[in-house]
């Protein structure tokens, strides 16, 4: 599958990056306890962590705020997904395991403080471009509202938009069915290459081990 990030996007984030991944033949189920037990504890970590700081001095959260607030959407109205996480758990609104694809999604998301899409890649169709939002483009997202994504960075196929990293569309979701997935990290621009290429080898690998299958990774935008 081929991915590209737009010429506005580079021309607003010069150093902009995200982390792909393609999974082949995975088996998605109930997460093992092992997970749970870690993001329960990492949530709890988290959960103190905070007792006496803003979820928006959080350096990852900030960045990714900001990125929003320069595309011309307002981070205070349209949280991304990494920050509406860390604002459950500071209200003590733990997440419940889901299955294992959206779990370490979420645990990943939680330890590198950024927004991660998963999706089926049998509901996707054509080359995938991220790029921002054009005015009166909207869909349906999991959050089950009709969502605007105008001047919101966004991953779109032939079809038109499928996820952001405010809220995903419902028509590509991973769920107990899904074989073959796509997993777009959306890495923070000030995140050197060494360090995108070891976090999503890492994200990589962890999901491999617990999912089977074959999978392939790249980071997009280092230059």
């Amino acid at each position: 599958m081929e991915i590209q990030l737009s010429r506005e996007v580079l021309e607003l984030f010069p150093d902009f990056k995200i982390g792909v991944i393609e999974y082949r033949d995975i088996t998605v189920g109930d997460s093992p306890q092992m997970v749970k037990g870690r993001l329960q504890l990492f949530q709890e970590s988290i959960f103190f962590e905070l007792e006496n700081k803003q979820v928006t001095e959080i350096p990852g959260i900030k960045e990714w705020r900001t990125i929003f607030k320069k595309t011309g959407k307002d981070p205070n109205r349209y949280r991304h997904s990494a920050e509406a996480l860390f604002r459950r758990v500071k209200k003590q609104n733990y997440l419940s395991p889901i299955h294992s694809a959206i779990d370490i999604n979420n645990f990943f998301s939680l330890q590198y403080q950024v927004p991660i899409g998963i999706y089926d890649l049998d509901r996707l169709d054509g080359h995938v471009e991220i790029r921002i939002g054009k005015e009166g483009e909207e869909y349906t997202g999991l959050n089950g509202r009709t969502n605007s994504l105008e001047n919101l960075i966004l991953s779109s196929d032939e079809m038109g938009p499928f996820g952001s990293p405010f809220v995903d569309s419902e028509r590509a979701p991973v769920t107990l069915n899904t074989m073959n997935a796509l997993q777009i990290i959306y890495l923070q621009p000030s995140t050197g290459e060494e360090d995108a290429v070891k976090l999503t080898e890492s994200l990589m690998k962890m999901f491999t081990q617990i999912h089977g299958g074959e999978a392939s990774c790249f980071i997009l935008g280092c230059q």
